[in-house]
């Protein structure tokens, strides 16, 4: 695979790593800046266990992109980084109808251009 393809998964991997960071460690104000929600909904005990577990599932999918492109080779390693970015974009067209337009734009829209990518170089 291609190390413009390996590049771009690492990219994405570390999106997701820094939305974990927001989403468990973020103050308030940046979380409800960041996700469109009102301080004070972002502010309850509920809101903030539901975003911290959110932000496991973002730590664990950067995780997983980044490990894939070392642990993985060949055929698997191209099936394995298609799912998951195909999982990312399904989940940001979710997120940018549900919450904000812009997770859309902030995630779909790189994980749609590096899945461009990775099936151009297969054909």
């Amino acid at each position: 695979m291609s190390i413009l393809i390996t590049a771009l998964m690492i990219l994405i991997g570390i999106e997701h790593l820094g939305i974990m960071v927001l989403e468990i460690w973020g103050r308030p104000e940046f979380q409800a800046q960041a996700f469109g929600m009102p301080l004070d909904f972002v502010r309850q005990a509920a809101a903030q266990t539901a975003l911290a577990n959110q932000g496991i599932y973002n730590g664990m999918l950067g995780g997983t992109l980044i490990a894939s492109q070392w642990l993985l080779n060949g055929p698997g390693r191209l099936t394995t980084s298609a799912l998951l970015l195909i999982f990312v974009i399904i989940v940001a067209i979710f997120g940018s109808l549900t919450v904000n337009r812009r997770i859309f734009w902030l995630q779909g829209v790189p994980s749609i251009v590096t899945l461009i990518v990775l099936l151009v170089t297969l054909a």
